[in-house]
């Protein structure tokens, strides 16, 4: 039998499990600095003054539809 396929084959280095772990030891498990952090990169790095993160792609998409009023 051949191995099947990956869906995906995710990278995570040790700086990734370094920063979540930083993060658990903290009372913030949603919200707090690092929220603040990667919203305000992510509105510099698309030039806008405000960015918001949300939990999924869907999530994302019902904003975007929201904002045009639909």
């Amino acid at each position: 039998m051949q191995e099947p396929i990956p869906l995906a084959r995710p990278e995570i280095t040790e700086a990734d499990i370094e920063a979540v772990t930083a993060v658990l030891q903290t009372p913030y498990l949603s919200g707090g600095p690092q929220l603040n952090a990667f919203e305000d990169a992510i509105a510099k790095y698309v030039g806008t003054r405000h960015a918001v993160a949300v939990n999924s792609g869907t999530s994302a998409l019902h904003l975007v539809l929201r904002s045009f009023g639909l």
